[in-house]
């Protein structure tokens, strides 16, 4: 398979992602997925508009990313531009890496499920390129340990549902094992 046949896949992918999240979550918490931002950014609801989310250009691993974070945040931080939440760009110290391992565990333990449930590649990110860091390994097997306490307790319930429906609509009949899980830890 080509570059251009893979590009295809993720793009018909990305659209079904965001038809499921639209048609789960539009009306019900009034909050729209959207694809094609610059950069991913969380709009939080204005007057009578909804809330939105987007994601980086067409990229799937950006909008499952950004639906876990928006999965796990509170009603409060929802009313919130990118929920509130302070981002440092490119060029964090080590200390500040570390905070953002720290909470970005749990989103990422999230989009790791999404990903399997809808056959995605996962990749930890450190969002730190500039700096040549690299997720380390503490980081790795929290987010490992994150996402198999998920699968055996249960995900946060809007991240539930749209794991049910991701998992219907790409994988209809298959589970989502730990197996799994360790396989792509790997």
């Amino acid at each position: 398979m080509n570059i251009s046949n893979i590009e295809h896949q993720e793009d018909k992918r990305l659209t079904k992602v965001i038809f499921i999240f639209n048609q789960l979550f539009a009306e019900s918490e009034n909050t729209l997925l959207i694809s094609g931002a610059k950069e991913p950014f969380y709009k939080a609801p204005v007057n009578n508009d909804k809330a939105q989310i987007y994601s980086r250009e067409n990229f799937l691993s950006s909008a499952l990313h950004e639906i876990a974070h928006w999965t796990i945040a509170g009603e409060a931080r929802r009313q919130l531009d990118d929920f509130g939440y302070w981002y440092e760009t490119e060029g964090r110290t080590k200390e500040e890496q570390r905070l953002f391992e720290q909470v970005e565990i749990k989103p990422q333990a999230i989009e790791w499920l999404f990903s399997l449930a809808c056959k995605q590649s996962f990749y930890f990110s450190a969002d730190n390129l500039s700096q040549k860091i690299h997720a380390s390994e503490h980081f790795k097997q929290a987010v490992y340990r994150q996402a198999l306490d998920y699968l055996e307790n249960k995900l946060p319930q809007r991240a539930l549902d749209l794991f049910k429906e991701l998992k219907s609509s790409f994988r209809p009949g298959d589970l989502v094992s730990m197996t799994e899980l360790e396989i792509n830890n790997a």
